[in-house]
């Protein structure tokens, strides 16, 4: 007599969940591991193992799993997340306000890219400037829908266009994230055209 078969069946998350945990890996990986007692490399890499279990255990609200994880992962249309090729790390692709070096190569950028914000935001940007805020870069975007959804999270949403090719002339360093995403310093107000 053979022995019975079971299949396995893993509950999706609720929309909600997937967004709780998406909000949750982000603010830790790249603002606050601390908060649950996590500790990144220089790199910015967690071990999964490690990251599931702090979470699970921290009182965050949130269980997770390395399904769960997955999920979250791979469904990201932002790909805010980079598993290593061994699949035992993971890391926020940018926007880290902590001091990480993501060991990205300097890129030539295209003669213009975008950047989304919201219309409160516009004068004070026009006289100084895109700051990094608390980030550790500015981010730019190389469609204008992308920065138009960015914008949006914001408020009303404005695009700029930044020419991206005369800052570069100007010894402006760039870079692209794993999710690409366009990183760079600052962008001093006389680059961008509004």
């Amino acid at each position: 007599m053979r022995a019975p078969v079971f299949s396995q069946q893993v509950k999706k998350m609720t929309p909600n969940e997937h967004t709780k945990i998406s909000k949750l890996l982000s603010y830790v990986l790249r603002h606050k591991p601390d908060a649950i007692g996590l500790t990144l490399d220089d790199q910015g890499w967690a071990d999964i193992d490690t990251l599931i279990d702090k979470i699970n255990t921290s009182n965050q609200g949130s269980t997770l799993n390395r399904s769960r994880l997955q999920e979250v992962v791979l469904s990201s249309d932002k790909k805010r997340f980079t598993l290593s090729g061994d699949g035992k790390k993971i890391r926020a692709a940018q926007g880290h306000s902590i001091d990480i070096d993501l060991d990205l190569k300097p890129v030539k950028p295209p003669e213009f890219l975008y950047h989304g914000t919201a219309t409160r935001f516009l004068d004070s940007i026009l006289q100084e400037g895109l700051k990094p805020q608390q980030r550790q870069h500015v981010h730019l975007s190389k469609d204008i829908e992308t920065a138009t959804t960015v914008g949006e999270r914001y408020g009303k949403p404005v695009i700029l266009t930044v020419n991206t090719g005369l800052m570069y002339e100007h010894g402006f360093t760039f870079y692209i994230a794993e999710n690409g995403v366009w990183l760079t310093k600052k962008v001093p107000a006389q680059f961008i055209i509004s």
